[in-house]
């Protein structure tokens, strides 16, 4: 059995917990609710938190899957260096973002899976795991084989030289000959 990889399962948990906690956020601030401002904390810190998981990390082993359009966000925060690689200070910005979550209906939602996040993050940086960012590779070129000299004449599926269709040029000997013989049984 592999070794499991916590980083990846906390990554789309995250994620989802930003969403929620972003969407309790709206509901919160739009409804007025009272203490709305836990609201209007929780649309920045759920936007924050998309912001920060949405590029996924190069796997160990295998292949990295990236996301549509991770590529800018990877630049942003890879540029904050070991403050959001490092999973124990993930796990820590998690479980603090998530608090005042708790203190709304609206954002309790998002507080409780930012926190079972934080709970992953710090599982996966005991298990020694750190956030790389997934690199662009150059696509090789794709060079057409060498064994392949001239391309098919005619689009598969191709019927054997005898029983091709003949040129056009009269009816009677255009059509097919049929090597079976057809019998009429009233």
């Amino acid at each position: 059995m592999g070794k499991i990889e916590w980083a990846m399962w906390a990554n789309e948990q995250a994620l989802a917990a930003g969403l929620i906690y972003l969407t309790g956020g709206i509901v919160g601030v739009a409804g007025q609710f009272r203490d709305w401002q836990f609201a209007a904390f929780g649309i920045a810190a759920g936007l924050f938190v998309c912001l920060l998981e949405y590029p996924r990390s190069k796997r160990s082993k295998g292949t990295s899957v990236e996301r549509t359009g991770q590529y800018c966000f990877t630049v942003c925060v890879k540029a904050f260096g070991p403050l959001t690689s490092n999973y124990y200070v993930r796990a820590l910005l998690h479980a603090a973002l998530c608090v005042p979550g708790g203190f709304m209906l609206a954002t309790v939602l998002g507080c409780v899976c930012l926190g079972i996040a934080s709970l992953i993050y710090l599982s996966a940086a005991i298990h020694g795991e750190n956030w790389e960012p997934i690199l662009h590779r150059k696509e090789m070129s794709k060079r057409i084989g060498e064994s392949i000299k001239e391309p098919p004449q005619n689009p598969p599926p191709r019927p054997p030289p005898e029983l091709r269709r003949k040129k056009a040029d009269h009816l009677e000997t255009a059509a097919y000959d049929n090597p079976m013989t057809v019998t009429v049984s009233e």
